[in-house]
């Protein structure tokens, strides 16, 4: 499917012009309006199918896998048995976990309308989450010859770099960003390209021979010094102690020690060992470096997100956090993690000091450019 972010958001074509509202709601992130507006257009124009893919696609990114099921099938009253009525209902098959079904439903489009690019994006996706990456990217590059999009590009970028061919999968994020006509798509193939070339860095691995740990830092940037198989879960002050090691490593020096939520005897040890004075939020100065420290990330507390904004506004200090949900990727802004947790319980890993102070140095770091020394 395309996003609204696909498309212009007042294009000249009358029909175009029609979609111009929902589009624009759904941009807002109006959930229920935009819903509301490409309902009404349905109503008066249901021949329209950009509508009814635009319509789907918003569906499917809020997570409403059953309605865009019931949206597909009312397109297939609409239309028939075509093409785009079988790749809707295919779409919507795969989203809900049901990708055998899906593949059903795409093979009968590809026999009805071999033409449909949109189709072939669908078929290379479902292929890609049935493990054969060989059809995916048959079925992409089909579909890119139809009709050339930034989408079609991110997917193949996706399934190369899953398959370990990092560079290929570089190639393609960027023909994404080059090709993207909004600043959403070329922000989102941007930071593709950095996760790729952080999985780069474990090459030859491919992204299944990683551990949890080094699949986190290629994802985010974020560190994670508990990164090898251990009998028990690390400690608070196991923690500490392998973050005071890896700053001394690598020459950070912190000119002050921010702690946020509950205190530990753990976090005095920290300060000790880096030998810089606690302060409280109140007294954060950038240019003294700050290390901001916490048990878990707090994004709903504002004196957390807003020493984190300083951080990174001022392009100084760090984020540290004894450990954090391994199920969450998005947002994250945790320079250094101690250990991941599942279900809030700690997974039994053991510090790798030497990995965390590699993956310190990589350029593509969430700390990448962050002075770590005082002025």
């Amino acid at each position: 499917m395309r996003t609204t972010a696909s498309y212009d958001l007042f294009p000249d074509a009358r029909s175009e012009r029609a979609l111009a509202r929902a589009r624009w709601l759904a941009r807002e992130g109006r959930m229920r309006d935009a819903q509301a507006a490409y309902d009404e257009l349905l109503a008066s124009k249901p021949e329209l199918k950009a509508c009814w893919a635009e319509y789907f696609e918003l569906l499917r990114a809020a997570g409403r896998k059953e309605e865009a099921l019931q949206l597909a099938d009312r397109a297939r009253a609409t239309f028939g048995e075509t093409g785009f009525s079988f790749t809707l209902r295919g779409a919507a098959l795969a989203e809900l976990g049901r990708y055998q079904d899906a593949l059903a439903e795409l093979e009968r489009a590809v026999e009805v309308d071999p033409d449909l690019a949109l189709v072939w994006h669908e078929l290379g996706y479902v292929a890609y989450k049935l493990g054969d990456k060989n059809r995916a990217l048959l079925a992409l590059d089909r579909a890119f010859a139809l009709e050339p999009h930034t989408d079609t590009l991110k997917l193949r970028g996706q399934v190369l770099r899953d398959a370990g061919r990092y560079q290929a999968a570089e190639v393609a994020f960027e023909g994404a960003a080059q090709a993207a006509e909004h600043a959403e798509q070329r922000a989102d193939a941007e930071r593709e390209i950095a996760v790729t070339q952080r999985y780069g860095s474990y090459a030859p691995r491919r992204p299944e021979d990683l551990s949890a740990a080094e699949r986190w830092f290629a994802d985010t940037g974020a560190i994670v010094l508990a990164s090898t198989a251990g009998p028990v879960a690390p400690s608070d002050e196991t923690l500490v102690a392998t973050f005071a090691e890896v700053a001394a490593k690598s020459d950070w020096q912190f000119g002050q020690v921010i702690l946020l939520g509950a205190e530990f005897s753990a976090y005095n040890v920290l300060a000790e060992l880096l030998g810089a004075p606690l302060v409280t939020p109140a007294l954060v100065d950038p240019t003294a470096c700050p290390l901001v420290v916490a048990l878990r990330p707090l994004p709903a507390d504002r004196t957390w997100t807003g020493l984190v904004a300083t951080l990174q506004r001022e392009g100084s200090g760090l984020a540290f956090t004894i450990e954090h949900p391994a199920e969450s990727t998005l947002a994250v802004t945790t320079d250094v993690i101690g250990v991941l947790t599942d279900g809030g319980t700690r997974r039994s890993r053991a510090p790798n000091p030497a990995q965390a102070l590699s993956e310190a140095q990589h350029p593509g770091a969430l700390l990448a450019g962050r002075r770590l020394r005082p002025n």
